[in-house]
């Protein structure tokens, strides 16, 4: 019998628990589900014989050092600056660990611990980053093999609401963490390389910067730029490309009115506003206003931002609610936990809601003097309330990677992400079983204009 222990039992945890318990009978393995809450995690497991279900809090390193020393392979879903708690105890026991988050800073300081040890600690192996990974470096990997030179790659992924269930202007609900939302783009400028020039973009013009494209069948979304797109070429094996660009994907309009939240100063969350708690939410938008006793805040705002009354940004604004008098009911809150109050009341994702994953690559690329470009999409809808979108392409790729390695088919050592062909092509076939599937065209294109 193999002992799983999988550390947190929250929203993307739940499809992989699915999945670890439905392989559990097969494969023989006995799941241990561990999270703070143990009615959740209790919840997750739902009285499944091959599982049980504790309460665990990964601060308790004597707690930690006995579950996991008692286990095959570990899975972490807790939040990235966690992680090096769990991988001190993976390293002292030599057990493997997976987990769907970025390599963070502190654990990039343990390689040289991880890799004595002859463990094996798989990262970002979720959907972003995870199978945007994957799913690009087969398609690099089989340009490569052809002779093919690679000079442009962009990719975007974002989180949506699928269609059908798409009824605010916004067209948008969380469905997932909502603060994540809110101080997306924050800290860094986003960093891309166009045709060999290097470009940076500050936060405060971060929404200003979108390029479109389409998706078959789902239509036209925008595009705004990640971080730092210049750190995955050497994770790409593409340090000499010219054109690199890494983005988060939204249907059209939402960045034109996201901005105008951003330039008002509403997504800061680095300071907290006196007496928010008896504050309403008009005056919380007025507060970044310019004083005026005659113009209203309506009029304040289409003056500032030079947008008539009855265009869709205010109609957007008004839909959330952000001019009435409602209270913000928040002691000592930054701007940015008042704005994810009011954005959770109306981007509510619902009992009867789906959710969806879009995820487009294009690839450009020289071969025998003819220039091609590929482009690779995936349009991904939940099942249900709980077996989302966002929760089975993250947990999916996760507990596949885990019965890979539990199994002896995924053999790498150290601290890996999913870019080999080793972990890559096993992991995105057994996706295809879920119609988790990318679609595929490709053609000749002229030449670029370099400029």
């Amino acid at each position: 019998m193999k002992k799983i222990f999988l550390i947190g039992a929250g929203l993307s945890a739940s499809t992989l628990i699915n999945y670890l318990l439905e392989n559990s009978e097969e494969h023989d393995w006995q799941l241990l589900v561990g999270d703070y809450s143990l009615e959740t995690a209790s919840k997750k497991i739902n009285g499944h014989k091959n599982a049980k279900a504790i309460q665990f809090d990964v601060f308790n390193e004597e707690q930690r050092n006995k579950e996991i020393e008692n286990s095959d392979i570990v899975i972490s879903m807790l939040p990235a600056r966690m992680h090096h708690l769990v991988v001190e105890s993976c390293i002292k026991y030599k057990k493997n660990m997976v987990t769907a988050s970025y390599v963070s800073s502190e654990l990039k300081t343990m390689k040289e611990e991880v890799d004595k040890s002859g463990i094996l600690i798989l990262n970002e192996i979720g959907v972003d980053p995870g199978i945007d990974h994957m799913s690009a470096m087969r398609v690099i990997d089989s340009i490569k093999e052809k002779g093919g030179k690679i000079r442009a790659f962009r990719s975007y992924t974002g989180g949506l609401i699928a269609p059908k269930f798409d009824n605010n202007p916004w067209n948008y609900k969380f469905t997932w963490n909502p603060r994540n939302v809110v101080v997306a783009g924050q800290g860094s400028a986003a960093q891309i390389i166009v045709n060999g020039k290097y470009k940076y973009i500050p936060y405060h013009r971060l929404f200003k910067r979108v390029s479109r494209t389409e998706v078959s069948d789902y239509g036209e979304f925008e595009i705004y730029p990640n971080r730092d797109s210049l750190k995955y070429r050497k994770t790409y094996g593409l340090e000499n490309i010219p054109t690199m660009i890494r983005g988060t994907m939204r249907r059209p309009g939402f960045s034109k009115a996201w901005n105008i939240f951003v330039q008002l100063g509403a997504t800061d969350d680095t300071y907290t506003i006196e007496n928010s708690e008896n504050m309403t939410y008009r005056e919380f938008i007025n507060s970044f206003l310019k004083y005026d006793p005659i113009l209203s805040v309506e009029e304040k705002i289409c003056n500032v931002f030079n947008i008539p009354e009855d265009s869709n940004i205010m109609y957007k604004f008004r839909w959330l609610g952000v001019f009435k008098n409602t209270k913000i009911e928040l002691k000592n809150a930054t701007p940015a936990q008042i704005l994810q109050k009011i954005l959770v009341d109306k981007w509510v994702f619902e009992e009867h809601d789906r959710d969806m994953i879009v995820m487009q690559h294009k690839f450009e690329y020289e071969l025998d003097n003819k220039y091609y470009e590929i482009i690779s999409s995936l349009a991904f809808e939940g099942k249900d309330y709980t077996n989302t979108a966002m929760s089975s392409t993250v947990g999916l790729p996760v507990g596949i990677a885990v019965k890979m390695i539990l199994t002896g088919k995924i053999k790498a050592k150290g601290i890996q992400v999913p870019v080999s062909k080793s972990i890559y092509k096993p992991v995105l076939e057994e996706l295809r079983n879920y119609d988790i599937n990318f679609t595929e065209t490709e053609e000749e294109i002229p030449f670029p204009v370099i400029s």
